[in-house]
């Protein structure tokens, strides 16, 4: 790593979209071919496509992004979450869930040709924060919201568990191997880890600050647990306390998202709240007093890494940012 951090504010690459975008994501599953598939959503519209970078492809110049499909929806798009059966490679198939303010999320289907399927799923009863599949086979679906509940959904739309929370939910992660274990972040400040066999808690992490705007779990290493609260981060090692291990303020402003690096255990990013003229993008390494890159973006939203390499994108005004850290 460079030390201390350049302040790198002109993002690595850019793709022009044609609106704002407010949630961006990466396919964390391998796609079946030797590009990535991302994710973005905005007012009323998702763009599903494959991204392949120059540290990927020899003969690709900084980065080729590939329209595949777009959904056209009555709704924003605030939340948005990939199916491990998206695989482009045998029977090419997508398959989000999408999250908006009607309280309703939405399964997408496709199969790139002629079979397009929007299901909506009922039942929260406020404004849902996140939205994740089980990511073994992706036959599950858990959604967060404001009122106070952590759901579990079949694909065919029927609630099959639900949990109670304290606080709004405002983030869920599911464990990559261990299908039974959920985390599941509240504002107040705790982050508890669901057994769905037994339905029940089994550990908790406490934030002793509130609100808890954004937490992730590490999936590269699952000791880890990151989270902002107020202008901090906050990373725990959950076999050593419940409580934060290291804290630190990182942004000017409130911090808005964190999110792990799937290529580094020991790399993360985390977001600002959208100041007047700019959004803050800081990736911070474990090992670093600062933050190794710091970015900057007019009205940025979302968040999400690349699955193999160091890389992150963000959303903004009629375009996606990305941003390549040098390992």
């Amino acid at each position: 790593f460079k030390s201390p951090a350049s302040a790198q504010l002109h993002a690595t690459y850019t793709v022009a979209c044609e609106d704002y975008v407010h949630v961006v994501e990466f396919s964390p599953f391998d796609s079946g071919t030797n590009a990535s598939l991302l994710a973005y959503g905005g007012n009323q519209y998702v763009v599903v496509g494959t991204c392949l970078f120059q540290e990927e492809d020899a003969e690709v110049e900084g980065v080729e992004f590939t329209v595949l499909r777009a959904f056209h929806l009555d709704v924003r798009i605030d939340s948005l979450a990939w199916s491990p059966e998206s695989r482009l490679d045998r029977l090419p198939t997508v398959r989000l869930c999408t999250a908006s303010p009607d309280r309703k999320l939405r399964l997408l289907s496709s199969d790139l040709k002629d079979r397009h399927e929007i299901k909506e799923m009922e039942g929260h009863s406020s404004y849902i924060n996140q939205v994740v599949f089980e990511p073994t086979e992706g036959k599950q679906i858990a959604s967060v919201s404001d009122d106070h509940t952590c759901r579990v959904w079949d694909l065919e739309g029927n609630e099959t568990m639900s949990f109670s929370l304290r606080s709004p939910g405002v983030s869920v992660c599911w464990h990559p191997e261990e299908v039974y274990k959920l985390m599941v972040a509240e504002k107040k400040g705790t982050i508890r880890f669901y057994d769905l066999v037994a339905q029940q808690a089994i550990l908790s992490l406490d934030c002793g600050h509130s609100p808890l705007m954004s937490a992730d779990w590490c999936l590269a290493n699952t000791i880890k647990v990151g989270g902002v609260a107020g202008s901090d981060w906050l990373v725990w090692d959950i076999t050593r306390s419940s409580y934060p291990q290291e804290r630190r303020p990182a942004h000017m402003d409130k911090a808005r998202l964190i999110r792990w690096s799937r290529a580094n255990e020991n790399l993360f990013a985390t977001t600002g709240c959208p100041g007047k003229f700019s959004s803050q993008l800081l990736i911070h390494h474990l090992g670093q007093p600062q933050p190794v890159v710091i970015g900057s973006a007019t009205v940025g939203a979302g968040l999400s890494w690349h699955r193999t390499l160091p890389l992150c994108v963000i959303g903004s005004d009629r375009k996606l940012l990305f941003w390549m850290t040098e390992m």
